[in-house]
């Protein structure tokens, strides 16, 4: 059951002005939101869904990290032989099980931001907020016959979002070609999934599937999966995706879907201009996300946009004064969770007359949660290069690592990048292999606080742990790697 997004207190006033409203309740706007209320600011969320949390906490990294889970556990039970468990009788996916325990985490988080506003007397509008200029806005409630509420602020920050990204040739019909929004409440396990880009939300279905046993086959425009990464982290990502059996396709595009009895039948192109034709039973568009900007009443303000993106500065502020952005809708800036999470603590510091810094985009680290798992923050091999820095890197294999064995999970390495003609400073951390996702944390305080690798080399780490990893790391790239 769905927790509604609270009405207004009775003893609210929305008449009288607001310090800060918050439209869109994702990590963005509920943590600016309480934010706002900590830093003691008369603060107004308005969400047009029936539960808080955006399409992080109910259509993305939550839910999708629950399927990924319920994967990485019969991965997990195919192997246990190897442990000395035994398990008696065929091990199976109960698709109604691994949604009823996505859900649960989904209900007991939005549940948990319900109460966080709260706590922080943060007063909240169910219903679609919309500027209305002069620092108004209005909110029209989602049940039919409600009266339309105007609200006054003295700054407003727009946290809408964001929505899959769709092709006009590829229609998207919520049966046979789904977005990752209908994927997520898919109740069989497809045949053969054909996955349509090679992003972070495309190899993660991907991950997902495999595991519950679709053929899956991945079909990526880009010369190679996961574009945004370092090179030799998206090498080894296809060479283990395809030893997990997973087909792949780099260089090339679908120029056509068309839907049959029985599933999907897709025309490829490769990049010679070589058309072949591919059977699935259903295909997810995983081709990026837009702005959710079309109906937010940007025609009555002065804000500029690109492709729907709004243009911001370095503390958020867009051009229409008193009218900050964050999150997905933002131009230029990277479609993650924890950013927009940030991004809207910077608006209510600048808000507040704290005078925060502006974010260092290049220290936004990123995850990619599939088995193997991607973290990285800074810059690749390459874009340091371009850069123009005299680039030193070292490598180190998670099988030359106790704690890896031990998991059986050795795949991958940890990989750094450094300006050899600044004292080795650590331009950039890659890793790829196993929670990834967690130790890539280590690595933000070191691109933050300018370390070398020789000063990294010297941090005493735990054994038997994963994070030794990144220690000899650091040796390798100083040419003496101790365990290899």
């Amino acid at each position: 059951m769905s927790t509604p997004a609270a009405a207004a207190p009775a003893s609210a006033s929305p008449d009288a002005p607001f310090d800060v409203i918050v439209i869109g309740s994702g990590p963005g706007g509920y943590v600016a939101a309480i934010k706002a209320g900590q830093l003691g600011l008369r603060t107004a969320i308005v969400e047009k869904d029936t539960r808080f949390g955006g399409t992080c906490l109910l259509r993305g990294c939550i839910p999708t990290k629950a399927l990924l889970e319920s994967a990485e556990t019969i991965d997990r039970a195919h192997e246990a032989a190897e442990f000395g468990i035994a398990i008696e009788g065929k091990v199976s996916v109960n698709m109604e099980g691994v949604h009823r325990r996505k859900d649960k985490v989904v209900q007991q988080n939005a549940g948990g931001v319900a109460f966080l506003l709260k706590k922080n007397k943060v007063q909240t509008f169910a219903g679609h907020g919309r500027l209305a200029g002069g620092g108004k806005i209005t909110v029209t409630p989602s049940q039919s016959g409600a009266s339309v509420q105007t609200l006054t602020a003295k700054n407003i920050i727009l946290a809408t979002g964001s929505a899959p990204r769709v092709l006009p040739h590829l229609p998207v019909d919520g049966k046979r070609v789904l977005t990752s929004d209908e994927l997520l409440e898919l109740k069989e396990i497809p045949a053969h999934l054909l996955v349509l880009g090679a992003g972070a939300v495309g190899v993660e279905f991907a991950s997902v599937f495999q595991s519950f046993g679709s053929k899956v086959t991945i079909v990526e425009l880009m010369d190679r999966l996961v574009p945004v990464e370092d090179d030799e982290v998206s090498a080894e990502f296809e060479k283990v995706y395809k030893r997990r059996g997973i087909v792949v396709h780099t260089s090339t595009k679908v120029v056509g879907l068309e839907t049959t009895a029985d599933g999907v039948k897709a025309t490829l192109e490769d990049a010679k201009g070589a058309q072949s034709t591919l059977a699935a039973s259903h295909v997810l568009v995983a081709v990026g996300r837009r702005p959710v900007t079309e109906d937010c009443g940007l025609d009555k303000t002065n804000i500029a946009l690109d492709r729907g993106f709004i243009h911001v500065n370095g503390h958020q502020q867009t051009t229409e004064p008193g009218v900050y952005a964050i999150g997905d809708i933002v131009a230029g800036k990277p479609q993650l969770a924890h950013a927009a999470s940030n991004e809207g603590i910077l608006a209510v510091e600048h808000i507040a007359g704290l005078n925060p810094p502006a974010i260092d985009w290049t220290q936004c680290p990123g995850g990619t949660y599939s088995n193997p798992e991607i973290g990285s923050i800074g810059l690749t091999e390459r874009e340091a290069k371009k850069r123009g820095y005299t680039v030193k890197t070292g490598k180190f294999p998670f099988q030359a690592i106790g704690k890896a064995k031990i998991l059986n999970n050795t795949a991958g390495f940890v990989k750094i990048v450094a300006d050899a003609g600044c004292h080795d400073q650590i331009l950039g951390v890659h890793i790829i292999g196993p929670r990834a996702t967690d130790l890539i944390a280590e690595a933000g305080p070191l691109l933050k606080n300018e370390f070398t690798v020789e000063e990294l080399a010297r941090i005493i780490h735990a054994h038997p742990t994963l994070a030794e990893a990144v220690v000899e790391a650091a040796h390798a790239t100083l040419g003496h790697a101790i365990h290899i």
